[in-house]
């Protein structure tokens, strides 16, 4: 079945493009708020939830396409939709003028709510772990 798509806009309280850029495109960065480790080899980035050594689950995603202090684009390693990926791209809000994190991902109808609120909590932990 294929997957929906599901844009979302998220305004930046602050910050720099050059500090945001490093946050969404380093496994350092990422590690701050998207996973409790991230790792990247090879084009290929690890995000695991949890810790190692106990309880744990761990994703793949290739990177797909880089543009520099731009946007980012991984596709899962397991992911059965070759048109699914996520994205986040950083760009000014044309309603207020704003540095603003866009992302782009894909999930079965049903699970849109769920992704949904998974971006939000995400973009908490981002504000909470830099101030943006």
């Amino acid at each position: 079945m294929k997957k929906q798509r599901l844009d979302i806009e998220y305004p930046l309280s602050a910050g720099q493009l050059d500090t945001v850029w490093k946050l969404i495109s380093t496994d350092h960065g990422l590690g701050r708020w998207l996973a409790d480790k991230v790792t990247e080899e090879d084009g290929i980035i690890s995000f695991t939830w949890g810790q190692p050594w106990a309880d744990h689950h761990t994703l793949e995603a290739n990177i797909l396409e880089c543009e520099k202090n731009k946007r980012i684009r991984f596709q899962w390693v397991e992911e059965e939709d070759p048109d699914a990926y996520w994205e986040m791209r950083i760009g000014q809000s044309e309603l207020t003028g704003e540095l603003c994190l866009y992302v782009v991902d894909y999930a079965q109808e049903d699970e849109i709510d769920d992704l949904r609120s998974l971006w939000d909590g995400n973009m908490e932990r981002l504000h909470a772990s830099s101030g943006l």
